[in-house]
């Protein structure tokens, strides 16, 4: 993400379209990750392009979210910010889900798809295969590798079409 990022408090069409650029050159560091067979690298990558996909379409349909979590927070500056806003901005991986669920009626099912499939990527980030599927859904490569290859594909996808 560059570091000139504005927030979305101040402008929030500028801020939609830097997580929207964001968003494709983490899905192409994801995917030349993956050519190198970095794959934990490449999750991370994929993950955070699709998170920033979720950041934006969340910007675009602010009442929404404002309307599931109504109400203020205090930032890290000190200052006081609608809770929405601030989820927008962060985007924290505990909400993603929550987050993509209030966006369905508008996009549709996919949406909670393909961010169930990132926070997979990402737990396979910290953990790895796992044959046990315990730690980890993905037990063999070749699952991480097609759903890397997927999400990176939509995360283009829904750059355009949210742009």
């Amino acid at each position: 993400m560059e570091s000139g990022l504005v927030p979305p408090w101040r402008d929030l069409k500028r801020y939609v379209e830097l997580r929207l650029e964001e968003a494709v050159k983490e899905a192409e560091l994801a995917e030349r990750f993956l050519e190198e067979g970095l794959l934990r690298n490449a999750a991370r990558k994929a993950f955070q392009a699709w998170k920033a996909v979720v950041a934006a379409a969340a910007g675009l349909n602010r009442g929404l979210v404002e309307a599931r979590f109504p109400g203020r927070v205090v930032d890290r500056l000190g200052r006081r910010r609608s809770r929405a806003d601030w989820i927008i901005a962060v985007m924290p991986t505990g909400r993603l889900r929550s987050v993509a669920e209030t966006l369905v009626d508008v996009y549709g099912w996919e949406v909670t798809y393909l961010t169930d499939m990132a926070l997979n990527l990402h737990e396979f980030q910290y953990n790895g295969l796992d044959a046990e599927g315990v730690v980890s859904r993905y037990a063999e490569l070749r699952d991480v590798e097609r759903d890397l290859r997927h999400i990176s594909a939509k995360v283009r996808e829904w750059a355009k079409r949210l742009a």
